[in-house]
């Protein structure tokens, strides 16, 4: 080794060093942040949190205290990572309507089922529950947990609380860790601590035999359960998926309507869930899906949930509510992950690995508490032995207090039987307190007694208080020996809980068939798509076209005959075909503004241009020329283009090239004039250009000077009389003589 002053160099491999640094730190926000440990079912920023709460006295039954104070509390002594953490933290404990059993008393606003946020930690209050206090805290002075030093080693907190009650089931959990999360559903508490008591008894009980006295979750926003079926293999194993629906209720009206009243929501749609299921609902009335839901509004309230959906007369009800159930967040599955922290690790954890987690913890709280309960009414009962026998030479032990100089000299003449320096007035006394033989605890409390406790009913309490004592040492050493016992006790502890914090299950589970919600059919007919030139679309049918024609053809781009079941196909400069479905587009009145062409479709028109936009009905029917502006060319065969997927490839394109004209080929087309923007003229008969799949570049069709593109391409047959205007004149179609392919042009000059 070298010496303290010089320098040395550690060779290692640098990916050695980060692998082990990412793991270091994978652990410690698995084990110290994300993760509820399967002992008492909390993260640490809650068990922090409601051991604060604790340390500042607000339980229960005292007043609130502001949330900033627990949340600066917190964050000073135990959980040094930021307000919000521990602020959101305490938020969801508050929540009855997210976890099972509320932890927290909160006061103000702390949010709704709806995804409103909870106020700002400077004007809400809270406090313990009740069930917190008993449950969770209540045994902290009796050495049932460790404490551990907090982050600067100022204060002491507990590495796990001593709680009582199953709460990783009762509460379930999520959370987000580095590869891994966890992501456990609330519980009924009452058949939980029946499921808990059931392993007690047989600890080679099964998981389906524990399912009979707790059937699955419980969730607070009540629900169905669908798929009962799977429950035993999803907590056998610990993970899995449970299908969850919201619940629907048929309120008949007058005059034979109907309106479906939604009472419970499934519990993945807490939050902004409610808001979303609405406008899916709304958007199945634009969409056509049905047409017999008239309206939707939330009537929720304090007393519950309450989202009516207004239907026609007739309606079939329960293909409406199948249309939710399939379409909508109605039905929604939850992923069960079953992952805690066990002996400082993550595992997915089944049903029964889980309780027995939780009695081995509550043994060894137990045993840990008892232990020191017995230690403490041993102490009680030396010193109530001590009294009594006190009270039976009350003359002597007065005697040798008034001979004393001092309590030292008591102690040892009470202790010990030293006797030196101590006045009697008879010897009798000297021999009598040379024979005493006190503990020193003994001692204390016979000079800290009070005259008031010679007293003949005093010391008939004294008395009875100690047969109570060696009661109490006997039930305890008894508990201590006795795992039965143990277990008995415990289980008294739990029927406790049961009975007060008990409450009826909320979340029916079932067997359910899969939904299935049979569209009625679109009656076919013609139509005209129009689309105008900011890429508003839209349909309209035929009577209106034919009435307004002149209007249509001249307020929009592309007018186009279709059917209203049929699709429009879409080609842009970059190469790509978009499909949009007719019946995705708005059918209405000939001034409705139609819907953007980019929110039906993947077309970005902040990055695409169309070249060619016509029914797929026409294009997979026809042959199409494409031409690009390096004048690379091809024929495709429309029928490439009869595809399932909303965008495919339309072409392939040379790097800096774009597709600049794309033309329908018909019987009469026999050749192509092509203009360069230099001015170069190409004519050449079109049966040059071969066929080629939609996959191909196509071939060169004109060689171009530097910097010079293709600007413009005309379909022509033999002797087309038309004319192109070309730098403001007017120039026959056939001035320019036909040649071929893959030449350079003539020059026109004007």
């Amino acid at each position: 080794m070298p010496s303290n002053t010089e320098e040395y160099i550690i060779s290692t491999e640098y990916s050695d060093i980060m692998q082990q640094n990412y793991i270091d730190y994978a652990m410690s926000v698995i084990v110290s942040r994300a993760l509820p440990d399967v002992r008492d079912g909390l993260k640490p920023v809650q068990r922090r949190t409601l051991f604060d709460m604790s340390e500042l006295g607000i339980r229960h039954d005292r007043p609130y205290r502001k949330c900033a104070r627990i949340v600066g509390d917190t964050m000073g002594k135990y959980h040094p990572h930021g307000d919000s953490s521990i602020y959101d933290s305490l938020v969801v404990m508050a929540q009855d309507f997210k976890k099972g059993c509320a932890l927290v008393d909160g006061h103000g606003n702390f949010g709704s089922i709806e995804g409103d946020g909870a106020a700002a930690m400077r004007y809400t209050e809270a406090r313990l529950q009740k069930i917190t206090e008993d449950a969770f805290l209540s045994d902290l002075d009796k050495d049932t947990v460790d404490f551990v030093p907090n982050f600067d080693e100022t204060e002491k907190e507990p590495s796990v609380l001593p709680v009582r009650i199953p709460n990783f089931l009762i509460n379930g959990s999520e959370g987000i860790a580095v590869g891994m999360a966890t992501s456990t559903p609330p519980h009924n508490l009452a058949e939980v601590i029946e499921a808990e008591k059931a392993y007690m008894k047989n600890r080679d009980i099964t998981t389906e035999e524990l399912m009979q006295f707790m059937p699955g979750p419980d969730f607070p926003t009540g629900g169905i359960v669908v798929n009962k079926d799977d429950l035993p293999k999803i907590y056998e194993k610990g993970e899995g998926k449970i299908r969850i629906r919201g619940r629907v209720e048929v309120e008949p009206l007058k005059g034979g309507k109907k309106n479906l009243v939604i009472t419970e929501i499934p519990y993945t749609m807490i939050g902004a869930g409610i808001g979303k299921f609405m406008s899916d609902v709304a958007g199945l009335v634009e969409s056509k899906k049905t047409t017999d839901i008239t309206d939707i509004s939330n009537q929720s309230s304090k007393d519950g949930i309450r989202i009516v959906i207004e239907l026609k007369k007739d309606a079939d009800v329960e293909n409406i509510k199948n249309l939710l159930y399939t379409k909508t967040k109605l039905e929604d599955t939850f992923g069960v992950n079953m992952l805690a922290v066990v002996n400082r690790r993550p595992e997915t954890l089944g049903l029964r690995q889980i309780l027995a987690n939780h009695v081995g913890f509550l043994f060894e709280v137990n045993t840990r508490k008892y232990t020191t309960l017995l230690a403490k009414e041993k102490e009680r009962s030396e010193v109530q032995e001590g009294l009594i026998r006190a009270c039976d030479c009350i003359d002597l032990i007065i005697a040798i207090l008034r001979g004393s100089k001092n309590r030292a000299q008591a102690v040892d003449c009470l202790v010990k039987g030293i006797t030196d320096g101590i006045t009697f007035k008879n010897e009798q006394d000297i021999a009598d307190a040379a024979a005493l033989k006190f503990t020193e605890r003994q001692a204390t409390a016979i000079l800290d007694m009070r005259l008031y406790k010679l007293i003949g009913l005093e010391i008939d309490q004294l008395k009875k208080e100690h047969d109570e004592t060696l009661k109490k040492i006997a039930d305890y050493q008894t508990l201590l020996s006795d795992s039965k016992a143990m277990g008995k006790a415990i289980m008294k502890d739990l029927d406790r809980y049961k009975k007060e914090f008990g409450r009826e299950r909320r979340t029916s589970i079932e067997n359910a068939s899969a939904s299935s919600f049979e569209e009625k059919p679109v009656e076919e007919m013609d139509v005209w798509f129009l689309m105008d030139r900011f890429g508003y679309a839209k349909l309209i049918d035929t009577n209106t076209y034919e009435r307004n024609k002149e209007t249509v053809l001249s307020e929009n781009r592309f007018v186009i005959p279709v059917k209203n079941t049929g699709k429009i196909g879409l080609f842009t400069t970059d190469g790509t075909f978009h499909v949009v479905k007719c019946l995705d587009l708005p059918f209405g009145r000939l001034r409705d503004k139609g819907t953007p062409i980019d929110n039906i479709s993947n077309f970005d028109s902040s990055k695409e241009n169309y070249i060619l936009v016509d029914s797929l009905d026409h294009i997979i029917h026809s042959k199409l020329l494409f031409m690009t502006k390096n004048a690379m060319a091809k024929m495709v065969d429309g029928s490439e283009f009869d595809v399932l997927k909303r965008t495919v490839a339309a072409t392939k394109l040379a790097d800096g090239d774009e597709l600049l004209l794309l033309k329908h080929i018909t019987d009469e087309t026999r050749q192509i004039l092509l203009q360069s923007e230099h001015g170069f003229f190409l004519r050449f008969n079109l049966d040059e250009i071969p066929e080629k799949k939609k996959i191909a570049v196509g071939v060169r069709c004109m060689k171009l000077e530097k910097d010079d593109s293709l600007e413009e391409a005309y379909l022509m047959n033999y002797a087309d009389e038309r004319t192109i205007e070309y730098k403001g004149q007017e120039m026959p179609m056939t001035y320019v003589k036909t040649a071929h392919r893959d030449t350079k042009g003539t020059k026109i000059r004007v």
